[in-house]
């Protein structure tokens, strides 16, 4: 996976992807500068996940569409978007988990623990049900990570039972449509 990561983009949409990654990196000194430390620190719990598609070989729209999922994910909270817009908090967790998990998807099978979708093994009902399963696990963790960060950091962040069980059913749809795009679209380059 090294390789991936060091390789020189070859197409314009590679280098569009890398900007955007070059974007994130930039995101968390104006966040430290221009807001507070704490959106600094959200946006740089972002900055794996944007490194992740080019590690695992994305294609370029893929790694587009993961890289300012995430952003656009962290940004958010910056800008107190979770609380303002009545549905944004749904749409975030409905599009971010199912990007997610179909990014864990493609790391695990770029690493052979899963059939990659060019495997003979690959059954494409089967990519539907862990993707789905690993949406469901990534809602669970990070409404974990939402807990964690309103009893230990901010009692500015909403945690209810309500709004926990909606992200994680809203998250489950999202990676279920995911689950479809691994079965069914080529997310990794030749």
């Amino acid at each position: 996976m090294i390789e991936n990561f060091l390789r020189r983009p070859q197409t314009l949409g590679e280098v569009a992807a890398d900007a955007v990654r070059v974007i994130g990196a930039l995101s968390v000194v104006v966040a430290a500068i221009w807001f507070d430390l704490t959106d600094a620190g959200v946006l740089a719990f972002a900055l794996p996940g944007l490194m992740v598609p080019r590690f695992v070989g994305a294609r370029s729209w893929f790694d587009i569409t993961c890289s300012v999922t995430l952003l656009v994910a962290a940004w958010s909270n910056v800008f107190d978007l979770y609380t303002s817009v009545a549905w944004w908090d749904l749409a975030v967790h409905l599009v971010c988990t199912g990007v997610a998990a179909a990014l864990l998807y493609v790391l695990l099978a770029r690493v052979h623990i899963l059939p990659s979708q060019r495997s003979e093994r690959f059954v494409p009902a089967g990519a539907v049900v862990v993707v789905t399963a690993f949406g469901l696990a990534l809602s669970a963790v990070w409404e974990m990570v939402e807990w964690i960060g309103f009893t230990f950091i901010s009692d500015d962040i909403f945690v209810a039972y309500g709004d926990t069980i909606a992200d994680m059913a809203v998250g489950g749809v999202g990676a279920l449509l995911a689950g479809f795009a691994v079965a069914h679209l080529t997310l990794l380059r030749d």
